[in-house]
């Protein structure tokens, strides 16, 4: 055996799509896949700019500049849950700009929600959905961490939390409907296990990049730099588990992310949007790479399902090519 060349195999076969021969599968299985919001005031900011738009992307580019007019100075300092962020909510509420995102950006408690159910997620080389009914939706590079059942951070990669802007924009009760759909949790392609030589600290400066290309020559390029993070890991990762909340397989978590593209990809102020065929890289130094195509709902990988054999034991779920998956909302 020969190992390079099995893995020259494996990201080839997963790079084609090629469900006959062997390849790569996301690195996390039985492990409830979490996620954080708004962990970044920058990214905040844009998650005011969509609730403000209504999910109306044609409106982005005037709100943004009337946000930004009223917020002025950098946020980027303000520490989440301390007078100064108190302060400053009450500035911004004052001046009609009150938004629930404020209160998860700069209020004590982080937002967490659960991004993908167990053996749902995808892997390197996969094909992420989103649903046919999203017009203005986009990639989110992010460090994920992996946690065990005792709440002990044990490793990390890199994911793609795909998220529907539209959706949420329309209401953030509707988080899940702009979060949680086939193949919109991309992750992998390895876990990296933490040793002496690399662990959180390794982290908390590191910079995540994000490259998409259209088949119509479109390219877009972002950031997420972790130094800009609102909240210690350790933080999320307490909001996320407890006594409250106990995962006995544990769990995936996203840690958000500053990028929120604001680029126009086709008419000026219209911002940018996923296009079928879309091919999405989110590289980390030290965490990993994932490297994905956009299909649109029907495009991308179903669940299969299958009945239990006849002696009672249930068959494995798991991604399968052009399976009927859920039926699109």
């Amino acid at each position: 055996m020969n190992p390079q060349r099995d893995l020259a195999d494996l990201i080839d076969a997963s790079l084609a799509q090629d469900r006959e021969r062997p390849h790569l599968l996301a690195p996390v299985d039985l492990q409830v896949v979490k996620a954080c919001g708004v962990t970044f005031v920058d990214s905040m900011i844009e998650r005011v700019i969509e609730e403000r738009c209504g999910g109306d992307f044609h409106q982005a580019a005037a709100v943004r500049e009337s946000v930004l007019a009223v917020l002025g100075a950098d946020l980027a300092s303000v520490r989440p849950g301390s007078e100064q962020a108190r302060q400053v909510k009450e500035v911004l509420t004052a001046k009609g700009m009150w938004s629930q995102y404020l209160e998860v950006g700069l209020g004590a408690d982080p937002e967490v929600f659960t991004k993908a159910p167990v053996l749902s997620s995808v892997g390197f080389g996969a094909r992420i959905g989103i649903p046919t009914f999203s017009s203005w939706n986009n990639p989110e590079p992010e460090l994920v961490l992996l946690v065990d059942s005792r709440g002990r951070v044990r490793g990390a990669t890199v994911g793609n939390d795909v998220n529907l802007r539209d959706v949420e924009g329309r209401s953030a009760l509707l988080l899940g409907m702009a979060k949680d759909n086939n193949a919109s949790c991309a992750i992998g392609p390895f876990v990296r296990l933490f040793h002496d030589r690399f662990s959180l600290e390794s982290l908390r400066s590191e910079d995540i990049t994000l490259t998409v290309e259209g088949t119509d020559g479109y390219r877009l390029e972002g950031q997420n730099s972790l130094s800009r993070i609102s909240r210690p890991f350790e933080e999320l990762v307490g909001a996320a588990y407890g006594r409250h909340h106990q995962y006995p397989d544990g769990f995936a978590l996203f840690t958000g992310t500053l990028f929120a593209p604001s680029q126009d990809r086709d008419e000026p102020g219209l911002g940018f949007t996923h296009k079928k065929g879309d091919r999405v890289t989110i590289h980390s130094a030290q965490a990993g790479l994932v490297d994905q195509h956009h299909g649109h709902h029907r495009g991308a990988p179903g669940l299969e399902f299958w009945d239990p054999r006849p002696d009672g034991v249930p068959v494995a779920v798991r991604p399968g090519p052009g399976a009927p998956g859920l039926a699109p909302r």
